[in-house]
């Protein structure tokens, strides 16, 4: 078991990265810029639980041989990076508003797709990979045993601050749309400014190295 000690440091170490704009932070930002905060909350959530099956993936050693494997690393990075280009577009294409009743069906319809593009995104992103791998191991003690229980449960902490601070980001730029909403006009242009800023995510993503630079 991982002291609690340990798990607070752990999370206050966590912190300023998760603060650092990278490509969740800026995704639930562009989320929630084009499609509002339920959007951006459902993006949270998908997020999360992709997040979540790379942090058991990095305690039960997939991780460290996507780190050590120059060749898997480009092509979860490339992945993610292209998927988030591809969300991007679609908002820019999409941006323009609907009516009321269309817009509920689309809402009831696109909830599970909601989750399962912040899925993808929170599985194939090289910064929180990179990091776990990096930070996990110096706050496990070894001598106690269990030591991917224990990484787990270091990395299930990280989520969950992880979740608390981007709900953060996702309710505050949701709120901001929902004052630029009162004119059609500047509600599709913020929906093209959340796409386009997704689109420079997922290329800034392509550039993310693996720690070996």
């Amino acid at each position: 078991m991982v002291s609690p000690e340990a798990m607070l440091a752990f999370a206050l170490v966590s912190i300023p990265l998760i603060l650092l704009p990278g490509p969740s932070v800026l995704f639930v930002i562009g989320r929630a810029l084009s499609l509002g905060r339920i959007g951006a909350l459902l993006s949270v959530v998908g997020n999360a639980l992709g997040s979540l099956v790379a942090g058991l993936a990095v305690a039960f050693g997939v991780g460290v041989v996507v780190q050590q494997s120059v060749v898997l690393f480009t092509v979860l990075k490339v992945a993610g990076g292209l998927y988030i280009i591809y969300l991007g577009v679609q908002a820019v294409r999409h941006r323009n508003p609907v009516a009321d009743a269309d817009a509920r069906r689309i809402v009831v319809h696109s909830k599970l797709r909601l989750l399962r593009e912040g899925f993808v995104v929170g599985v194939t992103n090289p910064k929180t990979i990179v990091f776990l791998i990096a930070v996990l191991p110096q706050f496990v003690d070894h001598g106690a045993g269990g030591v991917p229980t224990q990484m787990a449960s270091l990395a299930a902490v990280f989520i969950a601050v992880a979740v608390v601070l981007d709900t953060g980001w996702a309710l505050a730029a949701g709120a901001a749309r929902d004052w630029f909403a009162r004119s059609p006009q500047r509600l599709s242009r913020l929906g093209a400014t959340g796409g386009v800023l997704m689109v420079g995510i997922g290329a800034a993503t392509l550039f993310v190295g693996n720690g070996k630079d």
